[in-house]
Protein backbone atom coordinates (compact mmCIF):
# COMPACT_ATOMS: atom_id res chain seq x y z
CA UNK A 1 0.00 0.00 0.00
CA UNK A 2 3.03 2.24 0.50
CA UNK A 3 4.30 1.71 -2.96
CA UNK A 4 0.90 2.29 -4.45
CA UNK A 5 0.57 5.59 -2.49
CA UNK A 6 4.33 6.89 -3.45
CA UNK A 7 3.92 6.00 -7.31
CA UNK A 8 0.33 7.83 -6.88
CA UNK A 9 2.13 10.92 -5.84
CA UNK A 10 5.30 10.45 -8.27
CA UNK A 11 2.51 9.95 -10.81
CA UNK A 12 0.60 13.33 -9.90
CA UNK A 13 4.05 15.61 -9.27
CA UNK A 14 5.02 14.54 -13.17
CA UNK A 15 1.77 16.44 -14.15
CA UNK A 16 0.59 13.29 -16.44
CA UNK A 17 -2.54 15.01 -18.28
CA UNK A 18 -4.70 13.26 -20.89
CA UNK A 19 -6.42 15.36 -23.84
CA UNK A 20 -5.03 17.89 -26.37
CA UNK A 21 -3.30 21.20 -24.77
CA UNK A 22 -4.73 24.29 -26.04
CA UNK A 23 -3.33 26.19 -28.66
CA UNK A 24 -4.17 29.58 -30.40
CA UNK A 25 -6.07 29.04 -33.60
CA UNK A 26 -4.48 30.51 -36.46
CA UNK A 27 -6.33 33.35 -37.85
CA UNK A 28 -6.17 35.35 -41.04
CA UNK A 29 -6.15 39.02 -40.39
CA UNK A 30 -6.68 41.39 -42.54
CA UNK A 31 -3.48 43.87 -42.74
CA UNK A 32 -5.52 47.23 -42.91
CA UNK A 33 -9.19 47.97 -43.44
CA UNK A 34 -10.93 48.09 -46.68
CA UNK A 35 -12.20 51.15 -46.44
CA UNK A 36 -10.43 54.24 -44.68
CA UNK A 37 -10.46 58.06 -43.34
CA UNK A 38 -7.98 60.26 -43.45
CA UNK A 39 -8.18 61.48 -39.80
CA UNK A 40 -8.56 59.32 -36.86
CA UNK A 41 -6.96 59.55 -33.41
CA UNK A 42 -6.30 56.83 -30.75
CA UNK A 43 -9.53 57.31 -28.61
CA UNK A 44 -10.86 53.55 -28.42
CA UNK A 45 -9.44 52.94 -24.65
CA UNK A 46 -10.97 56.13 -23.99
CA UNK A 47 -14.44 57.17 -22.47
CA UNK A 48 -15.54 58.13 -25.94
CA UNK A 49 -19.05 59.68 -25.24
CA UNK A 50 -17.35 62.41 -23.43
CA UNK A 51 -16.45 63.75 -26.89
CA UNK A 52 -20.33 64.52 -27.27
CA UNK A 53 -19.75 67.12 -25.03
CA UNK A 54 -23.13 66.68 -23.37
CA UNK A 55 -23.01 66.18 -19.58
CA UNK A 56 -26.95 65.01 -19.26
CA UNK A 57 -25.73 62.05 -21.32
CA UNK A 58 -22.89 61.83 -19.18
CA UNK A 59 -25.04 61.35 -15.96
CA UNK A 60 -27.41 59.07 -17.85
CA UNK A 61 -24.75 56.82 -18.47
CA UNK A 62 -23.30 56.78 -15.28
CA UNK A 63 -26.88 56.25 -13.87
CA UNK A 64 -27.14 53.20 -16.50
CA UNK A 65 -23.71 51.30 -15.29
CA UNK A 66 -25.21 51.60 -11.65
CA UNK A 67 -28.94 50.46 -12.09
CA UNK A 68 -28.86 48.80 -15.49
CA UNK A 69 -30.56 45.14 -14.47
CA UNK A 70 -28.78 43.15 -17.44
CA UNK A 71 -25.39 44.14 -15.85
CA UNK A 72 -26.53 43.44 -12.20
CA UNK A 73 -27.38 39.46 -14.12
CA UNK A 74 -24.00 39.99 -15.78
CA UNK A 75 -22.05 40.52 -12.42
CA UNK A 76 -24.00 37.88 -10.54
CA UNK A 77 -23.09 35.37 -13.26
CA UNK A 78 -19.52 36.19 -12.98
CA UNK A 79 -19.98 35.55 -9.19
CA UNK A 80 -22.04 32.14 -9.65
CA UNK A 81 -18.98 31.00 -12.01
CA UNK A 82 -16.10 32.22 -9.75
CA UNK A 83 -18.03 29.84 -7.30
CA UNK A 84 -18.16 26.84 -9.69
CA UNK A 85 -14.61 27.38 -9.95
CA UNK A 86 -13.74 27.40 -6.53
CA UNK A 87 -15.94 23.92 -5.94
CA UNK A 88 -14.22 22.29 -9.06
CA UNK A 89 -10.70 23.12 -8.43
CA UNK A 90 -11.50 22.09 -4.89
CA UNK A 91 -11.58 18.58 -6.17
CA UNK A 92 -7.57 18.64 -6.71
CA UNK A 93 -6.93 18.40 -2.73
CA UNK A 94 -8.17 15.94 0.17
CA UNK A 95 -11.20 16.57 1.73
CA UNK A 96 -11.78 15.62 5.23
CA UNK A 97 -14.83 14.92 7.50
CA UNK A 98 -15.85 14.45 10.85
CA UNK A 99 -18.56 12.43 12.60
CA UNK A 100 -19.81 11.22 16.00
CA UNK A 101 -21.98 8.31 16.60
CA UNK A 102 -23.42 6.89 19.72
CA UNK A 103 -25.90 3.64 20.29
CA UNK A 104 -27.33 1.85 22.69
CA UNK A 105 -28.74 -1.57 22.94
CA UNK A 106 -29.64 -5.50 24.08
CA UNK A 107 -27.70 -8.02 22.75
CA UNK A 108 -30.47 -10.74 21.12
CA UNK A 109 -30.59 -13.78 19.30
CA UNK A 110 -31.33 -11.41 16.66
CA UNK A 111 -28.94 -8.98 16.74
CA UNK A 112 -25.85 -10.46 19.06
CA UNK A 113 -23.54 -7.56 18.31
CA UNK A 114 -25.79 -4.77 19.74
CA UNK A 115 -24.05 -3.06 22.75
CA UNK A 116 -23.81 0.59 23.60
CA UNK A 117 -20.86 2.23 21.77
CA UNK A 118 -19.82 5.72 21.11
CA UNK A 119 -17.53 6.54 17.46
CA UNK A 120 -15.45 9.61 17.11
CA UNK A 121 -13.76 9.84 13.96
CA UNK A 122 -12.12 12.01 11.41
CA UNK A 123 -12.56 10.71 7.69
CA UNK A 124 -10.21 11.52 4.40
CA UNK A 125 -11.07 10.63 1.04
CA UNK A 126 -8.30 12.02 -1.76
CA UNK A 127 -9.16 11.07 -5.71
CA UNK A 128 -5.35 10.85 -7.36
CA UNK A 129 -5.63 13.13 -9.92
CA UNK A 130 -3.16 10.62 -12.09
CA UNK A 131 -4.25 11.10 -15.98
CA UNK A 132 -5.27 14.94 -15.31
CA UNK A 133 -8.67 14.46 -15.57
CA UNK A 134 -9.47 16.82 -12.50
CA UNK A 135 -6.64 19.32 -13.73
CA UNK A 136 -8.52 19.48 -16.90
CA UNK A 137 -11.91 19.86 -15.18
CA UNK A 138 -10.61 23.00 -13.31
CA UNK A 139 -8.43 24.90 -16.89
CA UNK A 140 -12.36 24.18 -18.16
CA UNK A 141 -13.87 25.92 -15.11
CA UNK A 142 -11.61 28.36 -15.00
CA UNK A 143 -12.17 29.06 -18.97
CA UNK A 144 -15.81 29.25 -18.08
CA UNK A 145 -15.44 31.99 -15.60
CA UNK A 146 -12.83 34.25 -17.91
CA UNK A 147 -15.91 33.65 -20.55
CA UNK A 148 -18.23 35.41 -17.89
CA UNK A 149 -16.00 37.92 -17.50
CA UNK A 150 -15.91 38.53 -20.60
CA UNK A 151 -19.51 38.46 -21.41
CA UNK A 152 -20.52 41.23 -18.34
CA UNK A 153 -17.73 43.43 -20.24
CA UNK A 154 -19.53 43.20 -23.86
CA UNK A 155 -22.84 43.72 -21.74
CA UNK A 156 -20.92 47.32 -20.67
CA UNK A 157 -20.13 47.98 -23.83
CA UNK A 158 -23.00 46.98 -25.55
CA UNK A 159 -25.11 48.90 -22.72
CA UNK A 160 -23.42 52.40 -22.92
CA UNK A 161 -23.49 52.26 -27.33
CA UNK A 162 -27.70 51.56 -26.49
CA UNK A 163 -27.60 54.84 -23.61
CA UNK A 164 -25.56 57.06 -26.26
CA UNK A 165 -28.08 55.79 -29.44
CA UNK A 166 -31.14 55.96 -27.76
CA UNK A 167 -30.25 59.47 -26.61
CA UNK A 168 -29.34 60.25 -30.09
CA UNK A 169 -32.80 58.86 -30.80
CA UNK A 170 -34.55 61.18 -28.47
CA UNK A 171 -33.30 64.25 -29.50
CA UNK A 172 -33.71 63.41 -33.15
CA UNK A 173 -37.16 63.15 -31.88
CA UNK A 174 -37.25 66.13 -29.95
CA UNK A 175 -35.86 68.17 -32.99
CA UNK A 176 -38.58 66.66 -35.51
CA UNK A 177 -41.53 67.46 -33.06
CA UNK A 178 -39.73 71.29 -33.19
CA UNK A 179 -39.36 71.35 -36.75
CA UNK A 180 -43.48 70.09 -37.25
CA UNK A 181 -44.47 72.60 -34.63
CA UNK A 182 -43.09 75.10 -36.36
CA UNK A 183 -44.38 74.31 -39.97
CA UNK A 184 -47.76 73.73 -38.17
CA UNK A 185 -47.62 77.84 -36.81
CA UNK A 186 -46.87 78.71 -39.91
CA UNK A 187 -49.49 76.93 -41.74
CA UNK A 188 -51.67 77.90 -39.57
CA UNK A 189 -50.99 81.70 -39.79
CA UNK A 190 -50.83 81.25 -43.57
CA UNK A 191 -54.99 79.71 -43.31
CA UNK A 192 -56.00 82.58 -41.02
CA UNK A 193 -54.76 85.41 -44.17
CA UNK A 194 -56.24 83.15 -46.41
CA UNK A 195 -59.47 82.31 -44.98
CA UNK A 196 -59.56 86.06 -44.68
CA UNK A 197 -58.73 87.08 -48.45
CA UNK A 198 -61.54 84.55 -49.83
CA UNK A 199 -63.50 86.16 -47.55
CA UNK A 200 -62.66 89.66 -48.79
CA UNK A 201 -62.12 87.89 -52.82
CA UNK A 202 -58.45 88.08 -53.30
CA UNK A 203 -58.05 84.46 -53.08
CA UNK A 204 -59.86 81.26 -54.54
CA UNK A 205 -61.70 78.46 -52.16
CA UNK A 206 -58.97 75.94 -53.89
CA UNK A 207 -56.10 77.90 -51.94
CA UNK A 208 -57.63 77.69 -48.79
CA UNK A 209 -58.56 73.93 -49.24
CA UNK A 210 -55.24 73.24 -50.22
CA UNK A 211 -54.02 75.14 -47.17
CA UNK A 212 -56.57 73.49 -44.55
CA UNK A 213 -55.22 70.11 -45.77
CA UNK A 214 -52.16 70.82 -45.70
CA UNK A 215 -52.19 72.05 -41.85
CA UNK A 216 -53.98 69.28 -41.23
CA UNK A 217 -51.42 66.24 -42.13
CA UNK A 218 -48.75 68.44 -40.07
CA UNK A 219 -51.19 69.11 -37.25
CA UNK A 220 -52.19 65.04 -37.24
CA UNK A 221 -47.78 64.18 -37.10
CA UNK A 222 -47.53 66.41 -33.73
CA UNK A 223 -49.18 63.57 -31.80
CA UNK A 224 -47.11 60.97 -33.64
CA UNK A 225 -43.94 62.67 -32.54
CA UNK A 226 -45.10 63.12 -29.26
CA UNK A 227 -45.66 59.40 -28.69
CA UNK A 228 -42.47 58.34 -29.99
CA UNK A 229 -40.88 60.62 -28.12
CA UNK A 230 -42.89 58.92 -24.66
CA UNK A 231 -41.99 55.38 -25.81
CA UNK A 232 -38.22 55.87 -26.41
CA UNK A 233 -38.05 58.01 -22.81
CA UNK A 234 -39.35 54.74 -21.36
CA UNK A 235 -36.88 52.46 -23.68
CA UNK A 236 -33.65 54.45 -21.55
CA UNK A 237 -35.63 54.30 -18.84
CA UNK A 238 -35.32 51.09 -18.47
CA UNK A 239 -32.01 51.11 -19.79
CA UNK A 240 -31.11 53.28 -16.89
CA UNK A 241 -32.58 49.83 -14.49
CA UNK A 242 -35.77 52.69 -14.13
CA UNK A 243 -39.31 53.13 -13.54
CA UNK A 244 -40.83 54.50 -16.86
CA UNK A 245 -40.47 58.77 -16.96
CA UNK A 246 -39.53 61.22 -18.38
CA UNK A 247 -35.89 62.25 -19.31
CA UNK A 248 -33.85 64.58 -18.65
CA UNK A 249 -32.52 66.66 -21.83
CA UNK A 250 -29.17 68.38 -22.64
CA UNK A 251 -27.55 69.85 -25.84
CA UNK A 252 -30.14 69.20 -29.22
CA UNK A 253 -28.82 67.60 -31.46
CA UNK A 254 -27.61 69.91 -33.61
CA UNK A 255 -25.24 71.29 -30.95
CA UNK A 256 -23.52 67.55 -30.13
CA UNK A 257 -20.28 66.92 -31.69
CA UNK A 258 -19.12 64.10 -33.12
CA UNK A 259 -16.59 61.82 -32.02
CA UNK A 260 -13.31 61.39 -33.87
CA UNK A 261 -13.18 58.27 -35.68
CA UNK A 262 -11.02 55.76 -33.89
CA UNK A 263 -7.59 54.54 -34.94
CA UNK A 264 -6.60 50.62 -34.97
CA UNK A 265 -5.92 48.20 -36.92
CA UNK A 266 -7.88 44.84 -37.48
CA UNK A 267 -6.02 42.76 -35.12
CA UNK A 268 -6.74 45.18 -31.94
CA UNK A 269 -10.25 43.98 -32.32
CA UNK A 270 -8.38 40.32 -30.99
CA UNK A 271 -7.45 42.23 -28.08
CA UNK A 272 -10.33 45.15 -27.59
CA UNK A 273 -13.97 42.82 -28.35
CA UNK A 274 -14.60 41.45 -25.29
CA UNK A 275 -16.79 38.86 -27.50
CA UNK A 276 -13.93 37.69 -29.14
CA UNK A 277 -12.22 36.91 -25.55
CA UNK A 278 -15.52 35.10 -25.01
CA UNK A 279 -15.31 33.26 -27.82
CA UNK A 280 -12.02 32.33 -27.23
CA UNK A 281 -12.68 31.14 -23.40
CA UNK A 282 -15.66 28.88 -24.80
CA UNK A 283 -13.09 27.20 -26.82
CA UNK A 284 -10.25 26.49 -23.94
CA UNK A 285 -13.26 25.25 -21.85
CA UNK A 286 -14.30 22.93 -24.69
CA UNK A 287 -10.60 21.74 -25.30
CA UNK A 288 -10.20 20.90 -21.71
CA UNK A 289 -13.36 19.37 -21.90
CA UNK A 290 -11.62 16.40 -23.52
CA UNK A 291 -9.13 15.67 -21.63
CA UNK A 292 -12.27 15.20 -19.09
CA UNK A 293 -13.66 12.84 -21.07
CA UNK A 294 -10.62 10.58 -22.10
CA UNK A 295 -9.54 10.22 -18.82
CA UNK A 296 -12.41 8.11 -17.82
CA UNK A 297 -10.09 5.18 -20.24
CA UNK A 298 -7.93 4.98 -16.95
CA UNK A 299 -8.34 4.09 -14.06
CA UNK A 300 -9.71 6.16 -10.93
CA UNK A 301 -7.84 5.83 -7.86
CA UNK A 302 -9.08 6.99 -4.46
CA UNK A 303 -6.74 7.04 -1.24
CA UNK A 304 -8.83 6.84 1.85
CA UNK A 305 -7.82 7.44 5.64
CA UNK A 306 -10.08 6.89 9.00
CA UNK A 307 -8.66 7.68 12.22
CA UNK A 308 -10.74 8.62 15.90
CA UNK A 309 -11.96 7.31 19.27
CA UNK A 310 -14.55 4.35 19.63
CA UNK A 311 -15.55 3.22 23.61
CA UNK A 312 -18.49 2.20 24.92
CA UNK A 313 -19.30 4.98 27.07
CA UNK A 314 -18.51 8.67 26.43
CA UNK A 315 -16.03 8.59 29.00
CA UNK A 316 -14.24 5.93 27.38
CA UNK A 317 -13.21 8.54 24.37
CA UNK A 318 -9.32 9.93 24.32
CA UNK A 319 -8.05 7.11 26.33
CA UNK A 320 -4.76 5.22 24.73
CA UNK A 321 -7.11 2.12 24.08
CA UNK A 322 -9.92 3.76 22.25
CA UNK A 323 -7.65 5.27 19.50
CA UNK A 324 -8.36 3.03 15.97
CA UNK A 325 -6.68 4.37 12.26
CA UNK A 326 -7.61 2.59 8.69
CA UNK A 327 -5.72 3.83 5.50
CA UNK A 328 -6.86 2.58 2.07
CA UNK A 329 -7.09 2.92 -1.62
CA UNK A 330 -9.27 1.75 -4.26
CA UNK A 331 -9.35 1.63 -7.97
CA UNK A 332 -11.63 1.42 -10.12
CA UNK A 333 -11.28 1.00 -13.81
CA UNK A 334 -13.56 0.63 -17.04
CA UNK A 335 -13.54 -2.89 -18.69
CA UNK A 336 -17.09 -2.41 -20.44
CA UNK A 337 -18.84 0.57 -21.35
CA UNK A 338 -20.74 -0.19 -23.96
CA UNK A 339 -19.52 2.67 -26.01
CA UNK A 340 -20.43 5.57 -23.20
CA UNK A 341 -16.33 6.63 -23.17
CA UNK A 342 -16.11 6.85 -26.25
CA UNK A 343 -19.05 8.76 -26.74
CA UNK A 344 -18.39 10.99 -24.37
CA UNK A 345 -15.41 11.95 -26.09
CA UNK A 346 -16.84 12.36 -29.76
CA UNK A 347 -18.90 14.40 -28.62
CA UNK A 348 -16.49 16.77 -26.32
CA UNK A 349 -14.21 16.66 -29.76
CA UNK A 350 -17.38 18.11 -31.92
CA UNK A 351 -17.90 20.93 -28.76
CA UNK A 352 -14.57 21.84 -29.81
CA UNK A 353 -14.76 21.98 -33.70
CA UNK A 354 -18.03 24.18 -33.04
CA UNK A 355 -16.25 26.39 -30.17
CA UNK A 356 -13.40 26.59 -33.11
CA UNK A 357 -15.70 27.99 -35.72
CA UNK A 358 -17.71 29.83 -33.72
CA UNK A 359 -14.18 31.86 -32.65
CA UNK A 360 -13.23 32.09 -36.23
CA UNK A 361 -16.64 33.76 -37.33
CA UNK A 362 -16.68 36.03 -34.17
CA UNK A 363 -13.45 37.14 -35.15
CA UNK A 364 -14.86 37.72 -38.65
CA UNK A 365 -18.00 38.89 -37.66
CA UNK A 366 -16.02 41.65 -35.74
CA UNK A 367 -14.32 42.40 -38.65
CA UNK A 368 -17.42 43.18 -41.12
CA UNK A 369 -19.22 44.82 -38.44
CA UNK A 370 -16.16 47.39 -37.75
CA UNK A 371 -16.15 47.74 -41.74
CA UNK A 372 -19.77 48.26 -41.59
CA UNK A 373 -19.86 51.09 -39.07
CA UNK A 374 -16.79 52.56 -40.69
CA UNK A 375 -18.75 52.82 -44.37
CA UNK A 376 -22.24 54.07 -42.39
CA UNK A 377 -20.03 56.93 -40.75
CA UNK A 378 -18.30 57.76 -44.25
CA UNK A 379 -21.91 58.14 -46.37
CA UNK A 380 -23.95 59.52 -43.43
CA UNK A 381 -21.60 62.36 -43.33
CA UNK A 382 -21.46 62.79 -46.71
CA UNK A 383 -25.45 62.40 -46.87
CA UNK A 384 -25.65 65.28 -43.98
CA UNK A 385 -23.37 67.51 -46.22
CA UNK A 386 -26.12 67.24 -49.02
CA UNK A 387 -29.25 67.33 -46.86
CA UNK A 388 -27.34 70.61 -45.29
CA UNK A 389 -27.21 72.30 -48.56
CA UNK A 390 -30.58 70.72 -49.84
CA UNK A 391 -32.18 73.18 -46.14
CA UNK A 392 -30.44 76.06 -47.34
CA UNK A 393 -31.54 76.24 -51.03
CA UNK A 394 -35.23 75.40 -49.58
CA UNK A 395 -34.84 78.36 -46.74
CA UNK A 396 -33.47 80.33 -49.74
CA UNK A 397 -37.00 79.01 -51.59
CA UNK A 398 -39.06 79.92 -48.95
CA UNK A 399 -38.59 83.29 -48.13
CA UNK A 400 -38.39 83.90 -52.13
CA UNK A 401 -42.12 82.20 -52.27
CA UNK A 402 -42.91 84.41 -48.98
CA UNK A 403 -41.87 87.55 -50.62
CA UNK A 404 -43.23 87.28 -54.11
CA UNK A 405 -46.50 86.17 -52.12
CA UNK A 406 -46.89 88.89 -50.48
CA UNK A 407 -45.88 91.04 -53.36
CA UNK A 408 -48.69 89.51 -54.89
CA UNK A 409 -46.80 87.42 -57.83
CA UNK A 410 -47.18 84.00 -56.96
CA UNK A 411 -50.34 82.67 -55.62
CA UNK A 412 -50.39 80.53 -52.01
CA UNK A 413 -49.48 77.56 -53.97
CA UNK A 414 -45.91 78.62 -54.32
CA UNK A 415 -45.27 79.11 -50.75
CA UNK A 416 -47.23 76.07 -49.60
CA UNK A 417 -44.94 74.08 -52.33
CA UNK A 418 -41.87 76.04 -50.30
CA UNK A 419 -43.19 75.18 -47.01
CA UNK A 420 -43.81 71.30 -47.67
CA UNK A 421 -39.71 71.06 -49.34
CA UNK A 422 -38.60 72.71 -46.97
CA UNK A 423 -40.28 70.46 -43.71
CA UNK A 424 -38.96 67.58 -45.56
CA UNK A 425 -35.32 68.59 -46.09
CA UNK A 426 -35.58 70.01 -42.49
CA UNK A 427 -36.32 66.32 -40.78
CA UNK A 428 -33.82 64.40 -43.25
CA UNK A 429 -31.79 66.52 -42.13
CA UNK A 430 -32.02 65.91 -38.41
CA UNK A 431 -32.29 62.26 -39.64
CA UNK A 432 -29.23 62.22 -41.58
CA UNK A 433 -27.32 64.01 -38.91
CA UNK A 434 -28.31 61.46 -36.41
CA UNK A 435 -27.22 58.47 -38.58
CA UNK A 436 -24.44 60.08 -38.36
CA UNK A 437 -24.17 60.20 -34.69
CA UNK A 438 -25.74 56.08 -34.68
CA UNK A 439 -22.37 55.05 -37.28
CA UNK A 440 -19.96 56.90 -35.16
CA UNK A 441 -21.55 55.32 -31.90
CA UNK A 442 -21.90 51.85 -34.06
CA UNK A 443 -17.95 52.21 -34.85
CA UNK A 444 -16.89 52.44 -31.24
CA UNK A 445 -19.20 49.65 -30.22
CA UNK A 446 -17.46 47.01 -33.04
CA UNK A 447 -13.78 48.28 -32.08
CA UNK A 448 -14.67 47.63 -28.44
CA UNK A 449 -12.11 49.61 -25.44
CA UNK A 450 -10.18 49.14 -23.12
CA UNK A 451 -11.93 51.77 -21.36
CA UNK A 452 -14.57 49.11 -19.74
CA UNK A 453 -12.37 48.07 -17.42
CA UNK A 454 -11.13 51.15 -16.03
CA UNK A 455 -15.01 52.24 -15.90
CA UNK A 456 -16.05 49.62 -14.21
CA UNK A 457 -13.60 50.60 -11.26
CA UNK A 458 -14.89 54.05 -11.50
CA UNK A 459 -17.89 52.56 -10.92
CA UNK A 460 -17.23 50.34 -8.08
CA UNK A 461 -19.21 47.69 -9.72
CA UNK A 462 -19.12 44.66 -7.30
CA UNK A 463 -16.07 42.05 -7.77
CA UNK A 464 -16.57 38.34 -7.44
CA UNK A 465 -15.12 36.65 -4.34
CA UNK A 466 -11.72 34.79 -5.32
CA UNK A 467 -12.30 30.87 -4.49
CA UNK A 468 -10.46 29.58 -1.62
CA UNK A 469 -9.45 26.50 -0.24
CA UNK A 470 -10.95 27.19 3.44
CA UNK A 471 -13.73 26.76 4.65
Amino acid sequence: MNKLLAVSIAALLSGCTVGPDYIKPEINTPTQWRNSVKETQNTTNSQWWKQLNDPVLNRLIHQAIQGNYDLKIAIARVDQYMGLYGSTRSNLFPKFSGSYNAQTGNPSVINPAADDQVNLSGNMNWQIDLWGELRRANEAALANFLSQEATQQAVMLTLVSEIAKTYVNLRELDKQLEITKETVAALKEGLRINTLRFTEGYTSNLEVQQNDSEYQRRSAQIPLYEQQVALTENALAVLLGSNPRAIERGLPIDKLKLPAVPSGLPSDLLVRRPDIARAEQQLIAANAQIGVARAQYFPNIRLTGNVGQVSTQVAGLFTPGANFWTVGSAVLTPIFTAGKIAGDVRAAEAVQKAAVANYRKTIITGFSEFENALISLIKTQQQQDKQNDRVAANQNYYHLSKVRYEEGYVNYLVELDAIRQLFDAQIELTTARADTFKSSIDLYLAMGGGWIVEQEKAATLPKPKPAVYFP
